[in-house]
């Protein structure tokens, strides 16, 4: 069965909102704040100060947990990407769902020859 009008307007929604994602960058950004080794430093003090923040962006390259420190001048350039990067994820996971609606709701499914 092919979509009904308003599915396929749907589909056009998700496909405009994907056109204007733009770059997007694998993986979570975390922020960290760190104490040193010096046993005199400020990080140790009560209330302690910690070192930081740090911004760590971690991702998985072939099954192996990468990381690495972005300076905040990065963190302004890509951090924008990663927020892109979720934003894909979850448009794509729209269109899935739309898709999978109209194809169960096909009526041509034998539903008794279900695997």
């Amino acid at each position: 069965m092919p979509p009904t009008p308003t599915q396929q307007a749907e589909a056009r929604r998700i496909a405009r909102a994907l056109a204007e994602v733009g770059f997007v960058l694998p993986g979570t950004m975390t922020e960290r704040l760190a104490r040193c080794g010096k046993p005199n430093c400020r990080c140790h003090a009560e209330p302690p100060v910690l070192h930081g923040p740090y911004h760590q962006w971690t991702r998985k390259v072939t099954a192996k947990t990468v990381t690495r420190l972005m300076s905040d001048e990065q963190l302004d350039d890509y951090g924008p990407w990663i927020d892109n990067e979720r934003r894909l994820r979850s448009l794509v996971a729209e269109l899935e769902s739309l898709s999978l609606g109209i194809v169960e709701a096909d009526p041509r499914w034998d539903r008794s020859r279900v695997m």
